[in-house]
């Protein structure tokens, strides 16, 4: 008698064969100290073969391998067994989740979908993009393509995303006054899909030749990274191990921190502004020392006494000083939405262009957050103390 399982997996098999998957994906390992979390599986139609792309993702990086169908689905009924509780297959008309009860039990749930668009197995090249898919080195090493430099079904949201951040800077560099060895620093660099990417629209899109440096913590993902570069002789870019606030730096031309948590961004714009960094551009997470810091006493409360509403409050008023702040120091500041970025919901990005036109009213400024941290019952946003001001 076939077990859920099997009747799972045997229901995979015929997706595949039938060239009607989407995606297949295991999730919720069940050793919870593992270094592996997700496992992504798509079906890939390359010139030799049609085969199963496996992307083991773990905490810090991912690793990509191809195999042949049948030994394919072993290895996923084998991580089924042993590795992982839920599994998902999405096909063209339905998606198929199985779920590992505590007791051990297989629980299987159907669901019906209908994709809008054709299902194809080529990956072909999207158009219109600033970043080119086409023996692009560092997207093949980190998993946005496959060995044929083909984009992944699974990898197009971060692909689209990295699209739309070269073309939201875009005519912010364009406009930049900059020196032949001028320096770029990307705070946080993470992954670094971001990061490449914008090497690579400086070098071979605008022909400029930046000295470009990567900060990360994670000194196996400064490996990697430094590794990537390599491969795609990416000279002038280099990952070195550190934090925001203690990284040791050249003059900064272009400072970037996306996603630097809480008060990291605040050291990520002072060490900016310090520098008389002619571009300075954030994606701010979390905000929680304004947050810690509220103390309303006025009709105010009413709002912040609800903790959802008290936390979208913090994070409008701190990213607000740092604008303004910004202006305080001659930085032509806008604040606007950016994609949203793959593990988060923030969707927030402020851009501070250095001007030499416009003389900011410094005591306007200060007067106006002086406003802002009374109404709020607070004593110092965390950039004014870094600051001086």
């Amino acid at each position: 008698m076939k077990t859920n399982k099997d009747i799972f997996v045997a229901q995979l098999l015929d997706l595949v064969n039938n060239k009607e998957l989407v995606k297949f994906t295991l999730t919720s390992p069940k050793d919870k100290t593992s270094d592996l979390k997700k496992v992504i599986v798509s079906a890939v139609e390359l010139k030799k073969a049609y085969v199963l792309n496996f992307v083991y993702r773990h905490t810090t990086k991912d690793i990509t391998k191809n195999y042949e169908i049948n030994e394919g689905i072993q290895l996923i009924n084998l991580a089924i067994e042993q590795d992982f509780n839920n599994a998902e297959i999405i096909s063209i008309n339905e998606i198929l989740n199985l779920y590992t009860l505590p007791n051990g039990k297989i629980q299987i749930k159907t669901s019906k979908t209908k994709l809008n668009l054709p299902l194809t197995f080529s990956h072909d090249k999207p158009k219109d993009k600033l970043i080119a898919l086409d023996n692009n080195i560092y997207l093949r090493e980190l998993g946005v393509t496959n060995a044929n430099f083909e984009l992944r079904m699974d990898m197009s949201d971060k692909y689209r995303q990295i699209n739309k951040y070269i073309e939201l800077l875009a005519p912010n560099l364009k406009d930049l006054n900059l020196t032949a060895d001028f320096h770029i620093a990307d705070m946080g660099s993470g992954k670094a899909y971001l990061t490449f990417a914008l090497y690579d629209y400086m070098t071979n899109e605008l022909k400029l030749s930046p000295k470009m440096t990567g900060i990360e913590f994670r000194e196996d993902l400064v490996n990697i990274s430094n590794n990537i570069a390599k491969k795609a002789n990416f000279t002038a870019l280099n990952f070195v191990k550190g934090t925001i606030a203690d990284a040791q730096l050249e003059k900064i031309d272009v400072l970037i921190a996306l996603h630097a948590c809480d008060t990291a961004t605040d050291e990520a714009i002072f060490r900016g502004i310090k520098s008389d960094a002619s571009l300075i551009v954030c994606a701010p997470c979390c905000h929680k020392q304004i947050r810690k810091a509220m103390n309303v006493s006025n009709e105010l409360s009413n709002i912040t006494k609800f903790g959802i509403l008290k936390e979208r409050q913090a994070e409008i008023i701190t990213d607000s000083i740092r604008a303004m702040i910004m202006e305080y120091f001659g930085y032509k500041t806008k604040v606007f939405e950016f994609i949203s970025m793959e593990h988060t919901p923030k969707n927030l990005m402020i851009v501070g262009k250095k001007s030499s036109k416009s003389i900011a009213d410094k005591e306007k400024i200060l007067a106006n957050i002086l406003a802002i941290k009374k109404l709020y019952g607070i004593d110092k946003h965390y950039l004014e103390t870094l600051m001086e001001i």
